[in-house]
């Protein structure tokens, strides 16, 4: 064989296998392109796709919250026209409408629209609607349905809590329930509040992206367009219903602002099982935007603070319980009590006063006087038998996964004696006065109403009754719980109690809401505080209505008054109950 001939064979050899290896890569190319290639089913022209694509999150899939009737507490569609990044800006004339839509000059919104390397929502009026607003827009924008979690400003609604991003908590969780894939690291989990204490029913399975193509040199491809990839699942995301009523949460929000309550708290409950129907904490705190150090996020209701003579009512019940004394036993105030600097708030004394009279009255001397003569554990046992020194919110040692729940995030539990005092006629004197070292929040106090109001029968407050599936099936029930009769609250001395706090309005500290729409009893309370050297007063005021039917029980709480104000507590309690009997005559 020539050496021609050989060269010949050889270079047909090889062209002959460069072919047939261009056909084949040809071949798989043509056929893999329109068939799943990752666990995902995505195929490599899907792939080549995505590398072109400019996406942003429109809803993360978290689930939501409504209130008792149903009404959203979260989540509102926004439509907002969206920047995407391509290299050729629109002609100025179509720019120009859409800088007028955002309040912008044509060359800031030229210089956003080209420093932008991902898609850009822009704030605009009037944003927060149900429809897109009517109106083309230029080439590489959108018009776009953006969930909303909270609406803008401020608010008393703290037991909600905010959400944030938290890599450190991400890393901890399983794999995603049904995708089979890890949470995103970016995604945002509870910081706070429900949002925190049900984070573990509200994750959800994934949210709804959407994406704008582009090629290679971010020109816009029109023949691809806006994408949407979304997880249409049944079940998810879940809704949590929670006890409040929206209308009456909002009402007194306006209460408290226009009452100027700058710091303190209002709870209201049924009285017929303890379910929270609202609760205000003020200062109002920002969800959209938390500011840790300024503290605005925490709850004040459920915060411990000196209850003042409010907690004269557990004395009472102690020295009812124990025979310390009995009704209609008369007591001898002078004003001073002579012992431990404690006097009267009432200038030369009440004179002769009943027991009936005297927590009417609020007087000092007779309650430092029935602190004396009951022992601590007794005092002890009466809080406890009304829900105080202990949280009481609703909780579950081991719920659905076997893992704690406690529906109420930063409750504290208050106590009643410091735990290494040494404890003498003084501490219980001083004790019996709501001072010392008794600390109250104001959610325990609420409590404590409708415990009376059920004969010493104590109940864990609800803010959730019941987590649902998207497709309105029940996922998880808190039923109501009760934690039986304490042995130091008899039906017998709850009623006494009660009458007794109805005379605190009719003949006592409360007479100022005689004029209200419905007959009222409660209780009001003062204590001194100290903050910064400084004077200062807790004022408190608990109580129920209407009298004849109790339907709510209200507690509420006015901090750091100064010393000689106006008993501000007592004014708020009765705008609450006026607000709660309008709103009865409406349903």
């Amino acid at each position: 064989m020539g050496l021609k001939r050989r060269i010949f064979i050889v270079l047909f050899t090889f062209s002959f296998l460069l072919t047939v290896f261009a056909v084949r890569m040809g071949w798989l190319a043509w056929s893999a392109a329109a068939r799943p290639v990752t666990a995902g089913g995505r195929t490599i022209n899907e792939l080549a796709v995505r590398q072109r694509e400019q996406g942003i999150e429109l809803d993360s899939g978290r689930g939501h919250f409504v209130d008792r009737d149903g009404v959203r507490l979260t989540g509102q569609i926004q439509w907002l026209p969206t920047l995407f990044p391509v290299r050729d800006l629109p002609e100025e004339e179509s720019l120009m409408k859409l800088a007028v839509l955002a309040d912008m000059s044509l060359d800031e919104l030229k210089t956003k629209w080209k420093m932008i390397q991902a898609p850009f929502a822009l704030e605009i009026e009037n944003k927060e609607s149900s429809k897109p607003p009517i109106g083309e827009l230029p080439v590489g924008v959108e018009w776009l349905p953006y969930m909303k979690r909270y609406p803008e400003g401020t608010s008393g609604n703290q037991w909600l809590g905010y959400v944030a991003q938290r890599p450190d908590v991400i890393r901890g969780l399983k794999i995603g329930q049904e995708s089979g894939r890890p949470f995103p690291i970016q995604m945002q989990v509870g910081a706070s509040g429900l949002e925190l204490s049900m984070d573990r029913f509200l994750r959800g399975i994934g949210g709804t992206r959407v994406s704008y193509g582009t090629d290679g040199k971010y020109r816009s491809l029109p023949s691809i367009g806006t994408r949407i990839r979304t997880t249409d699942n049944p079940y998810y995301p879940i809704q949590v219903q929670t006890t409040i009523k929206e209308g009456i949460q909002r009402e007194l929000e306006k209460l408290s602002q226009a009452m100027k309550v700058e710091e303190g708290a209002i709870v209201v409950l049924d009285a017929r099982q303890g379910d929270i129907i609202a609760m205000v904490s003020s200062p109002f705190y920002d969800p959209n935007r938390i500011q840790i150090e300024a503290g605005a996020w925490s709850n004040r209701a459920v915060k411990a603070e000196a209850p003042g003579s409010i907690f004269k009512l557990v004395v009472a019940a102690a020295a009812l319980e124990s025979g310390a004394t009995k009704p209609g036993e008369m007591f001898h105030c002078s004003g001073e009590y002579n012992r431990y600097g404690l006097s009267c708030w009432k200038a030369g004394g009440h004179g002769e006063i009943s027991l009936e009279q005297g927590l009417a009255q609020s007087c000092n001397v007779v309650f430092a006087e029935l602190g004396e003569r009951l022992s601590q554990a007794q005092i002890a046992r009466a809080a406890s038998g009304l829900g105080l020194s202990r949280k009481i919110g609703w909780h579950a040692d081991s719920f659905m996964g076997g893992e704690e729940l406690r529906q109420i995030d930063q409750e504290e539990a208050g106590r009643v004696f410091h735990p290494t005092a040494a404890v003498d006629g003084g501490v219980l004197a001083q004790t019996a006065l709501g001072q010392r070292d008794v600390l109250v929040t104001p959610l325990q106090a609420a409590n404590l109403v409708v415990t009376l109001l059920h004969d010493g029968q104590l109940f864990s407050p609800r803010l959730v009754s019941k987590v649902k599936y998207k497709d309105g099936s029940t996922m998880a029930d808190f039923p109501v719980k009760k934690s039986g009769r304490a042995p130091g609250i008899s039906p017998k001395t709850s009623h006494q109690l009660l009458v007794m706090m109805r005379r605190v309005v009719t003949e006592g500290t409360g007479r100022s809401m005689r004029s209200s729409k419905w007959e009222l009893a409660g209780k009001s309370g003062t204590a001194q505080v100290m903050k910064l050297t400084k004077k200062l007063n807790q004022q408190w005021f608990i109580g129920y209505g209407p009298v004849s039917r109790p339907q709510y029980a209200v507690a509420v709480l006015v901090q750091n008054r100064p010393a000689g104000s106006r008993h501000l507590a007592t004014d708020v309690f009765r705008r609450v109950m006026d607000i709660l009997a309008q709103d009865a005559d409406m349903s």
